[in-house]
Protein backbone atom coordinates (compact mmCIF):
# COMPACT_ATOMS: atom_id res chain seq x y z
CA UNK A 1 0.00 0.00 0.00
CA UNK A 2 0.92 3.94 -0.42
CA UNK A 3 2.85 5.31 2.85
CA UNK A 4 -0.60 7.02 3.62
CA UNK A 5 -3.81 7.19 1.80
CA UNK A 6 -7.49 7.89 2.35
CA UNK A 7 -10.00 5.36 3.25
CA UNK A 8 -13.33 6.26 1.27
CA UNK A 9 -15.34 3.48 3.50
CA UNK A 10 -14.32 5.06 6.85
CA UNK A 11 -13.36 8.38 5.38
CA UNK A 12 -10.22 8.11 7.60
CA UNK A 13 -6.57 8.27 6.82
CA UNK A 14 -4.64 5.19 7.02
CA UNK A 15 -1.29 4.97 6.78
CA UNK A 16 1.93 2.78 7.34
CA UNK A 17 2.78 3.25 11.36
CA UNK A 18 6.53 3.83 11.21
CA UNK A 19 7.18 3.66 14.71
CA UNK A 20 7.35 0.19 14.29
CA UNK A 21 9.28 -1.06 11.54
CA UNK A 22 11.14 -3.02 10.97
CA UNK A 23 9.84 -5.18 13.80
CA UNK A 24 6.39 -4.99 12.86
CA UNK A 25 4.37 -3.72 9.74
CA UNK A 26 1.10 -1.98 10.63
CA UNK A 27 -1.42 -0.06 9.42
CA UNK A 28 -3.20 2.52 11.54
CA UNK A 29 -6.39 4.74 10.82
CA UNK A 30 -6.66 8.31 11.37
CA UNK A 31 -9.97 8.99 12.54
CA UNK A 32 -9.80 12.22 14.44
CA UNK A 33 -7.88 15.69 13.99
CA UNK A 34 -5.96 14.89 17.04
CA UNK A 35 -4.90 11.51 15.92
CA UNK A 36 -3.31 12.66 13.11
CA UNK A 37 -1.28 15.31 14.90
CA UNK A 38 -0.11 12.72 17.23
CA UNK A 39 0.99 10.62 14.44
CA UNK A 40 2.55 13.22 12.85
CA UNK A 41 4.27 14.13 16.16
CA UNK A 42 5.46 11.12 17.08
CA UNK A 43 6.67 9.88 13.42
CA UNK A 44 4.54 7.79 12.68
CA UNK A 45 4.38 9.49 9.00
CA UNK A 46 7.25 11.56 8.50
CA UNK A 47 9.44 12.59 5.25
CA UNK A 48 8.97 16.06 3.82
CA UNK A 49 6.57 14.57 1.44
CA UNK A 50 4.95 12.10 3.23
CA UNK A 51 4.18 14.91 5.74
CA UNK A 52 2.49 17.11 2.71
CA UNK A 53 -0.20 14.71 2.22
CA UNK A 54 -0.72 13.96 5.44
CA UNK A 55 -1.48 17.61 5.61
CA UNK A 56 -4.42 18.10 2.90
CA UNK A 57 -5.51 14.46 4.35
CA UNK A 58 -5.86 16.13 7.65
CA UNK A 59 -7.89 19.14 5.88
CA UNK A 60 -10.21 16.80 4.37
CA UNK A 61 -10.87 14.70 7.63
CA UNK A 62 -11.25 18.45 9.12
CA UNK A 63 -14.50 19.03 6.99
CA UNK A 64 -15.80 16.06 7.24
CA UNK A 65 -15.98 15.75 11.09
CA UNK A 66 -17.05 19.69 11.12
CA UNK A 67 -20.45 20.12 12.41
CA UNK A 68 -20.19 23.87 10.51
CA UNK A 69 -24.11 24.02 7.90
CA UNK A 70 -22.38 27.42 6.38
CA UNK A 71 -19.50 28.11 4.35
CA UNK A 72 -18.52 30.84 6.63
CA UNK A 73 -18.40 28.40 9.68
CA UNK A 74 -16.93 25.71 7.55
CA UNK A 75 -13.92 27.76 6.60
CA UNK A 76 -13.14 28.91 9.90
CA UNK A 77 -12.79 24.95 11.03
CA UNK A 78 -10.68 24.61 8.49
CA UNK A 79 -8.09 27.42 9.13
CA UNK A 80 -8.21 26.27 12.84
CA UNK A 81 -7.52 23.05 11.88
CA UNK A 82 -4.88 24.20 9.59
CA UNK A 83 -3.08 25.94 12.49
CA UNK A 84 -3.41 22.94 14.82
CA UNK A 85 -1.35 20.51 11.81
CA UNK A 86 1.58 23.00 10.99
CA UNK A 87 2.56 23.70 14.45
CA UNK A 88 3.05 19.42 14.71
CA UNK A 89 6.00 19.91 13.01
CA UNK A 90 7.32 23.29 12.00
CA UNK A 91 10.93 22.99 10.00
CA UNK A 92 9.22 20.81 7.55
CA UNK A 93 8.34 23.23 4.53
CA UNK A 94 5.74 20.25 2.70
CA UNK A 95 3.26 19.93 5.43
CA UNK A 96 2.41 23.65 5.68
CA UNK A 97 2.90 23.44 1.90
CA UNK A 98 0.41 20.78 1.57
CA UNK A 99 -2.04 22.37 4.58
CA UNK A 100 -2.08 25.81 2.39
CA UNK A 101 -3.45 23.84 -1.00
CA UNK A 102 -5.73 22.39 0.23
CA UNK A 103 -7.21 25.46 2.21
CA UNK A 104 -6.58 27.60 -0.86
CA UNK A 105 -8.51 25.27 -3.13
CA UNK A 106 -11.96 25.96 -1.51
CA UNK A 107 -12.06 29.26 -3.19
CA UNK A 108 -14.39 27.68 -6.22
CA UNK A 109 -16.67 25.83 -3.93
CA UNK A 110 -20.23 27.15 -3.43
CA UNK A 111 -21.80 25.65 -0.45
CA UNK A 112 -20.73 23.30 2.16
CA UNK A 113 -20.69 20.33 0.17
CA UNK A 114 -18.44 21.69 -2.32
CA UNK A 115 -16.05 22.53 -0.14
CA UNK A 116 -15.83 18.87 1.34
CA UNK A 117 -15.52 17.68 -2.12
CA UNK A 118 -13.12 19.82 -3.29
CA UNK A 119 -10.89 19.83 -0.30
CA UNK A 120 -10.64 15.84 -0.59
CA UNK A 121 -10.19 15.95 -4.06
CA UNK A 122 -7.21 18.12 -3.74
CA UNK A 123 -5.85 15.82 -1.42
CA UNK A 124 -6.21 13.17 -3.42
CA UNK A 125 -4.63 14.95 -6.25
CA UNK A 126 -1.24 16.02 -4.01
CA UNK A 127 -0.70 12.08 -3.47
CA UNK A 128 -0.62 11.19 -6.76
CA UNK A 129 0.95 13.91 -7.95
CA UNK A 130 3.35 12.91 -5.45
CA UNK A 131 3.91 9.24 -6.75
CA UNK A 132 4.43 11.06 -10.39
CA UNK A 133 6.90 13.92 -9.18
CA UNK A 134 9.29 10.98 -7.53
CA UNK A 135 9.09 8.59 -10.84
CA UNK A 136 10.39 11.78 -12.86
CA UNK A 137 12.75 12.82 -10.01
CA UNK A 138 14.32 8.98 -9.83
CA UNK A 139 14.86 9.56 -13.61
CA UNK A 140 17.07 12.23 -13.83
CA UNK A 141 18.83 10.81 -11.12
CA UNK A 142 19.56 8.10 -12.05
CA UNK A 143 21.52 9.51 -14.86
CA UNK A 144 24.01 10.60 -12.08
CA UNK A 145 24.72 7.05 -10.76
CA UNK A 146 27.62 4.98 -12.72
CA UNK A 147 27.00 0.78 -12.64
CA UNK A 148 28.53 -0.32 -9.74
CA UNK A 149 28.63 2.38 -7.83
CA UNK A 150 27.88 2.77 -3.56
CA UNK A 151 25.83 4.89 -2.89
CA UNK A 152 25.31 6.70 1.16
CA UNK A 153 22.51 7.75 2.36
CA UNK A 154 21.24 9.26 5.20
CA UNK A 155 18.08 9.12 7.25
CA UNK A 156 14.99 7.47 5.67
CA UNK A 157 13.94 9.20 2.02
CA UNK A 158 12.50 6.63 0.46
CA UNK A 159 8.97 5.28 -0.17
CA UNK A 160 7.94 5.34 3.42
CA UNK A 161 8.99 9.31 3.80
CA UNK A 162 6.82 10.10 0.30
CA UNK A 163 3.42 8.53 -1.07
CA UNK A 164 5.20 6.26 -2.69
CA UNK A 165 9.07 5.64 -4.51
CA UNK A 166 11.16 8.28 -2.61
CA UNK A 167 13.51 10.61 -3.40
CA UNK A 168 17.25 10.07 -2.53
CA UNK A 169 15.93 6.32 -2.50
CA UNK A 170 13.64 6.75 -5.22
CA UNK A 171 17.37 7.73 -7.41
CA UNK A 172 18.50 4.56 -6.58
CA UNK A 173 15.41 2.39 -6.95
CA UNK A 174 15.32 4.29 -10.74
CA UNK A 175 19.04 3.27 -11.23
CA UNK A 176 18.35 -0.22 -10.60
CA UNK A 177 15.27 -0.07 -12.70
CA UNK A 178 17.39 0.95 -15.72
CA UNK A 179 19.97 -2.23 -15.22
CA UNK A 180 22.38 -0.32 -13.51
CA UNK A 181 24.13 -2.46 -10.13
CA UNK A 182 23.72 0.07 -7.08
CA UNK A 183 25.12 -0.57 -3.44
CA UNK A 184 23.90 1.32 -0.29
CA UNK A 185 25.66 2.24 2.42
CA UNK A 186 22.64 3.27 4.85
CA UNK A 187 23.80 5.66 8.14
CA UNK A 188 21.90 4.00 11.04
CA UNK A 189 20.91 8.14 11.66
CA UNK A 190 20.28 8.28 15.69
CA UNK A 191 18.93 9.28 17.90
CA UNK A 192 15.55 7.57 16.70
CA UNK A 193 17.13 5.16 13.87
CA UNK A 194 15.24 5.84 10.74
CA UNK A 195 18.35 4.59 8.36
CA UNK A 196 18.46 1.58 10.19
CA UNK A 197 15.31 0.70 10.79
CA UNK A 198 13.47 1.93 7.60
CA UNK A 199 15.82 2.45 5.21
CA UNK A 200 17.52 -1.02 5.19
CA UNK A 201 14.09 -2.64 5.41
CA UNK A 202 13.03 -0.68 2.33
CA UNK A 203 15.93 -1.49 -0.15
CA UNK A 204 15.94 -5.18 1.52
CA UNK A 205 11.77 -5.30 0.12
CA UNK A 206 13.42 -4.56 -3.20
CA UNK A 207 16.56 -6.70 -3.16
CA UNK A 208 19.01 -3.74 -3.46
CA UNK A 209 21.87 -4.39 -1.61
CA UNK A 210 22.47 -2.28 1.33
CA UNK A 211 24.98 -2.10 4.47
CA UNK A 212 24.55 -0.16 7.62
CA UNK A 213 26.87 1.59 9.80
CA UNK A 214 27.04 4.12 12.61
CA UNK A 215 26.36 7.74 11.53
CA UNK A 216 30.30 8.30 13.41
CA UNK A 217 31.31 5.89 10.35
CA UNK A 218 30.72 8.07 7.54
CA UNK A 219 34.08 9.78 7.43
CA UNK A 220 36.23 5.92 7.72
CA UNK A 221 33.87 4.82 4.87
CA UNK A 222 34.71 7.96 2.58
CA UNK A 223 38.15 7.33 3.43
CA UNK A 224 38.40 4.18 2.70
CA UNK A 225 37.01 4.38 -0.72
CA UNK A 226 33.67 2.82 -0.17
CA UNK A 227 31.85 6.07 -1.06
CA UNK A 228 31.37 7.00 -4.83
CA UNK A 229 27.85 9.14 -4.28
CA UNK A 230 25.87 10.27 -1.44
CA UNK A 231 22.17 11.08 -1.96
CA UNK A 232 19.89 12.56 0.77
CA UNK A 233 16.61 13.69 0.75
CA UNK A 234 15.84 17.14 2.51
CA UNK A 235 12.74 19.36 4.43
CA UNK A 236 13.43 22.24 3.47
CA UNK A 237 15.76 24.11 0.96
CA UNK A 238 16.39 28.04 1.42
CA UNK A 239 18.34 30.32 -0.95
CA UNK A 240 21.51 29.02 1.12
CA UNK A 241 20.64 25.83 2.84
CA UNK A 242 19.32 22.06 2.85
CA UNK A 243 17.73 21.58 6.01
CA UNK A 244 17.47 17.74 6.56
CA UNK A 245 17.93 15.11 9.50
CA UNK A 246 20.42 15.62 12.08
CA UNK A 247 23.71 14.62 11.15
CA UNK A 248 23.22 15.70 7.23
CA UNK A 249 25.46 18.59 7.26
CA UNK A 250 28.80 16.64 8.93
CA UNK A 251 28.10 14.39 5.99
CA UNK A 252 28.35 16.62 3.33
CA UNK A 253 31.61 18.22 4.82
CA UNK A 254 33.08 14.87 5.17
CA UNK A 255 31.89 14.24 1.60
CA UNK A 256 33.45 17.58 0.75
CA UNK A 257 36.58 16.85 1.87
CA UNK A 258 37.14 13.55 0.19
CA UNK A 259 35.67 14.90 -3.18
CA UNK A 260 32.91 12.53 -3.15
CA UNK A 261 29.58 14.46 -4.99
CA UNK A 262 26.82 15.25 -2.38
CA UNK A 263 23.93 14.77 -4.09
CA UNK A 264 20.31 16.13 -2.21
CA UNK A 265 17.19 14.74 -3.99
CA UNK A 266 13.82 16.53 -2.99
CA UNK A 267 11.08 17.88 -5.03
CA UNK A 268 10.11 21.78 -5.88
CA UNK A 269 7.49 21.69 -3.11
CA UNK A 270 10.44 21.74 -0.78
CA UNK A 271 12.09 24.68 -1.70
CA UNK A 272 11.13 27.62 0.13
CA UNK A 273 12.49 30.83 -1.29
CA UNK A 274 11.49 33.38 1.34
CA UNK A 275 13.74 32.21 3.85
CA UNK A 276 17.07 31.92 5.00
CA UNK A 277 19.19 29.62 6.92
CA UNK A 278 18.70 32.28 9.55
CA UNK A 279 14.91 32.85 8.95
CA UNK A 280 14.43 29.13 9.84
CA UNK A 281 12.78 27.72 12.66
CA UNK A 282 14.43 23.73 13.51
CA UNK A 283 12.64 21.36 15.58
CA UNK A 284 13.41 20.20 18.80
CA UNK A 285 12.41 16.79 20.21
CA UNK A 286 12.29 15.70 23.50
CA UNK A 287 15.09 15.02 25.48
CA UNK A 288 14.10 11.19 26.20
CA UNK A 289 14.78 10.32 22.96
CA UNK A 290 18.47 10.66 23.90
CA UNK A 291 18.39 9.15 27.23
CA UNK A 292 16.39 6.31 26.50
CA UNK A 293 16.26 3.95 23.31
CA UNK A 294 12.82 3.12 23.72
CA UNK A 295 12.03 2.08 27.45
CA UNK A 296 15.85 1.36 27.84
CA UNK A 297 17.45 4.20 29.89
CA UNK A 298 21.22 4.61 28.06
CA UNK A 299 21.96 7.87 29.82
CA UNK A 300 21.56 9.64 33.13
CA UNK A 301 17.80 10.37 33.70
CA UNK A 302 18.56 14.24 34.06
CA UNK A 303 21.11 14.79 32.23
CA UNK A 304 20.49 17.97 30.00
CA UNK A 305 19.72 17.62 26.52
CA UNK A 306 20.58 19.46 23.04
CA UNK A 307 18.31 17.50 20.32
CA UNK A 308 17.74 19.18 17.24
CA UNK A 309 15.96 17.43 14.71
CA UNK A 310 17.49 18.73 11.96
CA UNK A 311 20.70 20.60 10.81
CA UNK A 312 21.32 23.08 8.16
CA UNK A 313 24.03 22.16 5.08
CA UNK A 314 25.17 24.87 2.86
CA UNK A 315 24.60 25.10 -0.33
CA UNK A 316 28.27 25.55 -1.00
CA UNK A 317 28.37 21.50 0.19
CA UNK A 318 25.76 20.51 -2.65
CA UNK A 319 27.06 19.41 -5.75
CA UNK A 320 23.80 19.25 -6.64
CA UNK A 321 19.76 19.46 -5.90
CA UNK A 322 17.50 16.65 -8.53
CA UNK A 323 13.86 17.77 -8.88
CA UNK A 324 11.08 16.64 -10.97
CA UNK A 325 12.17 19.35 -13.25
CA UNK A 326 15.77 18.67 -13.42
CA UNK A 327 19.08 18.38 -11.91
CA UNK A 328 20.68 21.77 -10.18
CA UNK A 329 23.53 22.92 -9.53
CA UNK A 330 24.46 25.76 -7.14
CA UNK A 331 24.78 28.59 -6.97
CA UNK A 332 20.77 28.97 -8.43
CA UNK A 333 18.46 31.59 -7.46
CA UNK A 334 15.41 29.06 -6.29
CA UNK A 335 12.33 31.46 -7.90
CA UNK A 336 13.88 30.27 -11.44
CA UNK A 337 13.84 26.60 -10.10
CA UNK A 338 10.11 26.55 -9.04
CA UNK A 339 9.23 28.73 -12.08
Amino acid sequence: MRTIDWNDESNSIVMIDQTLLPVEYRVIECKTLASLCEAIRSLRVRGAPALGAAGAFGIALAAELSSADDMDGLTRDLKVAAKTIKATRPTAVNLAWGVDRTINAISDAYDVDGIKDIVLAEAKNIADEDVETNKKLGKHGAKLLEDGDTVMTHCNAGRLACVDWGTALGVIRSAVEAGKDINVIACETRPLNQGGRITTWELMQDNIDVRLISDSMSGHVMSKGMVDKVIVGADRITGDAVFNKIGTYTHSVLAKEHEIPFYVAAPISTFDPDNWEDTVTIEQRDADELRFFKDVQIAPADVKVYNPAFDATPMENVTAVITEKGVFHPPFLLDEVIV
